[in-house]
């Protein structure tokens, strides 16, 4: 599996800046790690959690080896707050997340384009690619635009397909809570996605 990367990862020291808040223990290991020890001590966990959120172990391992890609081109630019393990964990889940959202908006316009060019399939997959490309800009912004704990609960609802109360547990917090975040995410969107309702209310229950 981990054959896959393209990369040499052998000699590459990371460059990364720690920071420590408060009194959060960071390994003094860890700011002299190269990216061959990193690569080998998280990859088979890592591809094991992107598996849990994808279900699919061919893609779990391209969104891993993505992170680690983007690791190796930026890692004199990232800084790191708490741990690497802690940094590649969240790394992979939003890799995860995008890769999902994009899987659900491109099946969701394809079948609309579809149904309304049916009769003039060029230039449908033509304008259709233009307007998918948006869609999913646009929506990056929304969602981005979001207060944190309202994203996550908004993300973890419709891309993770989680229950109400599996996401007050996976939180912990109140599934009143819950609804209400979710509540104000769908207004939110609602206000900025506008333009793109008909296509939100199949892909997000807008």
């Amino acid at each position: 599996m981990a054959e896959g990367i393209i990369f040499d990862v052998r000699y590459q020291t990371l460059s990364m800046e720690f920071i420590n808040p408060g009194n959060t223990a960071v390994p003094e290991m860890e700011n002299s790690l190269t990216f061959e020890q990193v690569f080998k001590t998280h990859f088979k966990g890592l591809h094991a959690y992107a598996c849990t959120l994808l279900k699919d172990e061919v893609m779990s391992e391209e969104m891993v080896q993505n992170v680690f890609c983007k690791l190796w081109e930026k890692s004199g630019d990232i800084k790191i707050k708490q741990s690497v393990s802690g940094y590649l964990y969240r790394a992979v889940y939003h890799e995860c997340i995008n890769y999902l959202r994009h899987q659900k908006v491109k099946a969701t316009h394809q079948a609309h384009t579809k149904y309304q060019m049916n009769n003039d399939q060029d230039i449908g997959n033509a304008s259709g690619k233009v307007m998918l490309r948006d869609l999913e800009e646009k929506l990056e912004a929304a969602l981005m635009a979001l207060p944190e704990k309202c994203r996550t609960v908004f993300q973890l609802s419709r891309f993770e397909e989680l229950k109400y109360q599996e996401i007050a547990d996976r939180l912990d917090i109140s599934i009143k809570t819950v609804e209400n975040q979710m509540g104000k995410a769908l207004r939110l969107l609602r206000l900025n996605l506008v333009d793109f309702l008909p296509l939100l209310l199949i892909l997000l229950h807008l």
